[in-house]
């Protein structure tokens, strides 16, 4: 660049013309530096310049003649209506306006959502200038301030992302006024509004005093919220307002634009979802396709269909209650007062609330090796229980076994881990058996799911299982089970002192032990009723008359024989033995009757 070209430039920034962009003034004001341009623009931009300087007249000369036109147009902002502006990403906007007659002025900044900075400034000619000045309404009218002797002030300065709005006497006659707006995190937009003359402007519905949405109540699927009302619904023209209720669950939400900005943005998202979806399948199913049409279709028309957005603008009442939500969710609530005439609209102070959660039931733990009777005694066909159990040992395997006492009732067990759903199996008079490997915690659900015949009032209204859990610390599975629970007396070897009895066992080594006493009509009767509950707990020692081990591998020929003697002649005993093991309830076999003979 020749030298005389170079001296010659800081004059030309110092000179503020009609013709700049306004990215060039933004950047000449802040930074005394060119922007990055294409060559030929920057070249061509700047031989105009330096062509027109030898034109220019000094500070006090005449304004530029009446048939120039500017090369960059310039912003202008009209009183009395709503003008939008893209904000770019870092770069300033500036829109200009004067006032004539008007001895007050407002002006009202709308951010959509993202935070942006503003600031109002007044540029104000100098007296002298001013006498030399004809006020007219060319095209070329801001070479009266940029061109001539005057004074820039700072009026007001915002950053955020709420609505803000100044309000303030005017300056002087000869005072061009200057917003400049900026967004530094992402590309917005934002919406001005220039009201002249004292008082408000009527244009924006009013907010009170108090702009907070409380809280009346919260319950597990609604939250009923109230809040001051509006000055502007109280007025004559009050029909043409309305409350705006917003709820999602991620944040409170500064507009109603913020609002429909989101909800675009859920809409995108399923749109992309739905093109990935479309995109992975070579050749669609026609009636799926169509499906998917007509729900993306339905939803871009619907004006609810918000994604996890809800809003209802209708009424003006100040007291709200919002319905259908989930329990122990995180929700938070905007109001709007909505001026539908004008389509504007102002937003109270917004507030958070949880649901309440659904009312968990009681757990109880379960103990290593105890045996729990589980009753249900309320009136309901459908009543529940819930358990807990840790295994012990790093294996973290252990069994579960339940089994029903009788009563006439259908029972379901649940067993799940972390959320997931292990088995569910059906418990009757047989004996269930549930393997746990893999989890350190167990829950249990066991339910009564009805009775399964007529019964009493009184017998309806009672049931129990049996519960048993275990740590299994090496074993690999469930242990196994006799292949039938009957037990064999041999008339031969009956003796009139002695039986003998056979049942069959198990491949694996367990105990065995034998109960006998004497037959008893009513005590027989009370039996039956609970046969398949009846354990060693609930015999008397002395009614124990043998315990012994046995194991056979070969589970064809797995059958023990005991011979029970000390018994009294043409005396009719019952016989009921028990396989006690380690793990898991003691097996019931069916109880045995049988009479020593008279003689011998």
């Amino acid at each position: 660049m020749p030298s005389q070209w170079r001296r010659r430039e800081p004059a030309r920034r110092r000179r503020r013309t009609e013709g700049q962009s306004d990215e060039v003034a933004e950047q000449t004001e802040e930074t005394g530096k060119m922007p990055p341009a294409s060559l030929s623009r920057r070249l061509g931009a700047f031989l105009v310049l330096f062509w027109s300087t030898s034109s220019w007249p000094s500070a006090h000369s005449a304004s530029a003649p009446e048939n120039e036109v500017t090369v960059w147009p310039t912003a202008w902002l009209s009183e009395g209506k709503i003008t939008a502006v893209t904000l770019p990403k870092g770069r300033t906007r500036r829109m200009y306006f004067t006032l004539r007659k008007a001895t007050a002025m407002s002006v009202t900044v709308s951010p959509c959502d993202t935070p942006i900075e503003w600031s109002l400034a007044a540029r104000t000619l100098t007296d002298k200038h001013l006498k030399n000045q004809e006020w007219s309404s060319k095209k070329s009218m801001p070479e009266m301030w940029w061109r001539g002797p005057g004074t820039e002030e700072k009026i007001h300065i915002f950053s955020g992302s709420k609505v803000d709005t100044y309000s303030g006497p005017a300056f002087p006659r000869a005072s061009i006024y200057i917003l400049r707006l900026r967004s530094k995190r992402q590309s917005s937009r934002a919406t001005v509004y220039l009201h002249e003359g004292p008082g408000p402007s009527g244009f924006f519905p009013a907010i009170p005093a108090d702009p907070r949405v409380h809280t009346l109540g919260v319950g597990m699927t609604s939250v009923t919220l109230s809040w001051t009302p509006s000055t502007s619904l109280a007025g004559p023209a009050q029909d043409k307002y309305d409350y705006c209720v917003l709820v999602n669950a991620e944040r409170n939400l500064p507009s109603l634009c913020a609002a429909r900005e989101s909800a675009r943005e859920e809409r995108d998202k399923n749109r992309e979802k739905t093109e990935k979806k479309r995109r992975a399948t070579a050749w669609p199913i026609l009636k799926e396709w169509w499906w998917e049409q007509w729900e993306v279709d339905l939803e871009e028309k619907s004006p609810s269909s918000n994604g996890d957005l809800q809003c209802v603008c209708e009424g003006t009442e100040s007291v709200c209650t919002v319905s259908d939500l989930l329990p122990d969710t995180h929700y938070y609530f905007d109001v709007f007062a909505r001026d539908r005439v004008h389509g504007t609209s102002a937003a109270y102070e917004g507030t958070a609330a949880r649901t309440h959660g659904e009312a968990r039931p009681a757990v109880t733990a379960l103990r290593e090796g105890e045996l729990r009777w589980v009753t249900f005694h309320d009136r309901g066909p459908r009543s529940e229980q819930f358990f807990s159990f840790r295994p012990r040992g790093s294996q973290q395997s252990g069994l579960l076994t339940a089994q029903s006492c009788g009563g006439g009732s259908k029972y379901k067990i649940t067993v799940s881990s972390k959320g997931r759903v292990l088995t569910t199996r059906a418990v009757s008079k047989d004996l269930v058996q549930i393997w746990l490997q893999g989890s350190s915690v167990y829950l249990i659900h066991l339910e009564r799911e009805g009775s399964t015949m007529r019964e009493s009032s009184t017998a309806a209204l009672s049931g129990s299982v049996k519960l048993q859990t275990s740590s299994a610390y090496h074993r690999k599975g469930v242990p196994s089970l006799p292949s039938t629970l009957q037990v064999k007396s041999f008339n031969r070897l009956r003796g009139c002192d002695s039986v003998t009895l056979a049942w069959m066992g198990t491949e694996e080594r367990s105990l065995y032990c034998v109960y006998q006493r004497k037959q008893d009509g009513q005590r027989d009767e009370e039996d039956a009723l609970n046969a398949s509950c009846m354990g060693p707990e609930s015999r008397s020692d002395t009614e124990r008359v043998l315990c012994k081990y046995f194991q056979e591998l070969n589970p064809r020929r797995a059958v023990t024989t005991a011979v029970i003697g000390n018994l009294e002649p043409e005396t009719a005993y019952v016989f009921d033995v028990y396989l006690m093991r380690r793990w898991g309830i003691p097996i019931k076999y069916a109880s045995k009757k049988v009479k020593t003979r008279k003689e011998c």
